[in-house]
């Protein structure tokens, strides 16, 4: 009998160890989409939604890297970065298909082609050199650009560049054109004086989304945790809206950042925050960019086509629209 007790204690023991959710580890970086995760954070409202999470500051790049290796449970991305890291960013790091459960914003101005003096125009830079970083955002928004005004691609040179140092780049005359997201867009036009921007995220809005990509097996296993920071998000968003905390805000991302919230100011305005109502639109299936899945759709023939990689993905399986309910208290 006092066998059987034991065994009984001990398989109890086992099933409320096996219970206990373990801590989701987020991955996120210098983008004011991402840093308004931190409002949640220091307000508390993750604990107070009972949500077990940790959330990792590194730079971009590092960020996807860490998540492709599983070392985090989810990483804040672009969606044509997330059809990347599914595919492989690259030797050493393994493919790693993800699922976005929530659209934080879209860039409305943040990523910009900035040219030095005297270049008004993609035509003003046929025979010039431009900086960028081959294969992610920087190259499909200079791509984007040149198609749009009818530029043939051929006419410039195109030099890969680490897309924190294409600003170095700008300024030293290496290029004559960078393509470039904030912080680093901002920092080329302080660089170079009489440098200006000539095409941005803001003249093609839903180009570049920016969300949270969950490991797939996560994001059925810790399905009622991934709701829980939904919820929180869009808690955030609520407070973010409201103009009264508008100086509370830029104190916080501002901090975050290591800049000023005078500084802050205008990066928060190049970037669209998606109200809950707002996301559930760009959910909606459309073959337009405002669609998360034509936006992505574009991203992909753009990877395809420039050799990123091989095979077009599977846009679908990227994007799981039902945990949206939950910020509502709905129930799927």
């Amino acid at each position: 009998m006092k066998g059987l007790l034991t065994a009984v204690v001990v398989f109890g023991m086992f099933v409320a160890g096996s219970s206990q959710a373990k801590t989701l580890k987020i991955g996120y970086s210098d983008w004011p989409g991402w840093i308004a995760w931190e409002i949640g954070i220091q307000k508390g409202w993750f604990d107070d939604a009972g949500a077990d999470v940790e959330f990792v500051w590194l730079d971009y790049l590092g960020s996807m890297e860490a998540f492709a290796r599983n070392e985090l449970d989810a990483v804040c991305m672009t969606n044509g970065d997330a059809l990347v890291t599914g595919a492989g960013l690259g030797e050493g790091v393994p493919p790693k298909p993800s699922v976005c459960v929530l659209l934080n914003d879209f860039s409305y101005g943040n990523d910009m082609v900035v040219a030095a003096p005297g270049i008004k125009n993609f035509a003003d830079l046929a025979g010039q050199t431009v900086a960028l970083e081959e294969g992610f955002v920087p190259h499909l928004l200079f791509l984007t650009g040149m198609k749009e005004e009818g530029v043939p691609l051929d006419s410039v040179k195109i030099i890969n560049q680490p897309t924190d140092k294409t600003p170095i780049a700008l300024k030293e005359g290496l290029a004559q054109a960078i393509s470039a997201w904030q912080p680093n867009s901002g920092e080329a036009l302080k660089a170079l004086p009489g440098a200006t921007e000539i095409f941005s995220s803001a003249d093609v809005p839903g180009i570049i989304f920016d969300g949270l990509y969950v490991d797939r097996t996560s994001a059925v296993r810790e399905r009622r945790e991934w709701q829980k920071v939904v919820k929180v998000w869009y808690q955030i968003v609520s407070f973010m809206k409201d103009e009264e905390n508008l100086n509370e805000v830029l104190e916080i991302l501002s901090a975050r950042a290591g800049l000023t919230p005078t500084e802050y100011a205008d990066l928060l305005e190049g970037t669209y925050i998606l109200s809950l109502e707002e996301a559930r639109r760009c959910w909606g299936k459309r073959s337009s960019i405002s669609s998360i899945y034509g936006s992505s759709q574009y991203s992909d023939q753009f990877n395809v086509e420039n050799g990123v990689y091989k095979e077009p993905s599977n846009i679908d399986s990227y994007y799981d629209p039902s945990f949206l309910p939950a910020a509502r208290g709905e129930r799927k």
